[in-house]
């Protein structure tokens, strides 16, 4: 492609802006000649339908409606769908790879910020960073200077339950630390953990011998509630589970009964349902420690995910693929 192709937004509106701010929507513009303020919410809009039947890529984010038969009968220069967040399966339908579309993924750049969450969380979490900050606000009293018993991050076990964008890069950023992480994958052999250094696991060795779990794994069928009442009572006294994954894959009421035993922790980005209800007993559980689903891309950390859409746009101008793609076939067992 030596001219700028056509492109338009197709997400919610008001996030054009914050994922694409001028330093980034200037980028995506010298590969693409696509219109800010013409954004498509709604692609059977008559206003847009002049522009998507000359688009051939299409700029999505959240909010982007399904790309269904009709909607691709109505681009037919389409060659293109350049996501900028992470999972394509709210939109996308197997009509797209049957025409040729190429789909592409700002999932790993929305990876980052997960993975930078659930590191801080693991160090917070070996070193009782948030049950010691209630007890000093509640007493209001330094305990002294004394040393802890059961705390601290030398060498302390880390279970990573799937080896997705997120939990690969989780084990890279637990290279520098003094931690013993492990890893458990039902599609990672020997040879492929050894690659990633971390040792392999079956899920139930790993909750028995990891102090602190992280899940990283897709929520489907087989793996909704995998963390239920057998698999916490696996866990050791003491141990922390993070879920910043999907809400389904942990049997929540199995976790307040665990939890009300006050035997193990658990730090939840993301719940079963979502939000939680306004009565949900973990959010006066003294062990446990809810986030609003913040650890994925916030703030100035969306731009992140606009730049790697730029950088896909630059590719396809100069005839290569993206080199973010989103293979359908993998799509069942990703997030």
């Amino acid at each position: 492609m030596s001219e700028r192709p056509q492109a338009l937004f197709a997400m919610t509106a008001e996030n054009v802006p914050l994922v694409f701010p001028p330093e980034v929507l200037a980028s995506l513009r010298e590969s693409v000649d696509i219109d800010p303020t013409l954004v498509a919410e709604d692609l059977t809009d008559p206003r847009v339908a002049e522009t998507l039947a000359r688009t051939e890529i299409l700029v999505t984010g959240w909010g982007c409606p399904r790309l269904d038969a009709a909607v691709l009968d109505a681009a037919p220069k389409l060659r293109a769908v350049l996501h900028s967040a992470g999972s394509v399966k709210g939109f996308a339908t197997p009509e797209l790879w049957r025409r040729g579309i190429a789909v592409s993924s700002a999932a790993e750049a929305n990876a980052v910020p997960v993975a930078e969450y659930t590191l801080a969380m693991i160090l917070l979490a070996g070193k009782d960073i948030l049950a010691g900050r209630d007890r000093l606000r509640a007493d209001r009293v330094h305990p002294g200077w004394g040393l802890i018993p059961g705390i601290g991050n030398h060498g302390r076990r880390v279970g990573i339950v799937g080896a997705s964008r997120i939990g690969r890069r989780l084990i890279g950023l637990l290279r520098p630390f003094d931690l013993r992480p492990a890893l458990t994958d039902p599609y990672v052999d020997e040879a492929g953990a050894a690659e990633l250094g971390v040792p392999l696991l079956g899920l139930d060795d790993l909750l028995r011998t990891c102090e602190i779990v992280t899940l990283h794994a897709p929520e489907t069928p087989r793996t909704r509630h995998m963390i239920g009442a057998r698999e916490l009572a696996l866990m050791p006294d003491g141990a922390v589970l993070i879920n910043t994954a999907r809400g389904g894959l942990v049997d929540h009421e199995a976790l307040v009964d665990e939890l009300r035993t006050g035997r193990i922790g658990a730090v939840l980005d993301v719940t079963d349902p979502e939000p939680l209800p306004a009565d949900s007993p973990l959010f006066d559980l003294p062990n446990a420690f809810v986030t609003p689903h913040l650890a994925g891309s916030q703030g100035n950390e969306v731009a992140r995910l606009g730049r790697l859409v730029a950088q896909e746009a630059a590719r396809l101008l100069a005839g290569d693929p993206p080199a973010h793609p989103v293979d359908p076939e993998a799509l069942a067992r990703e997030a």
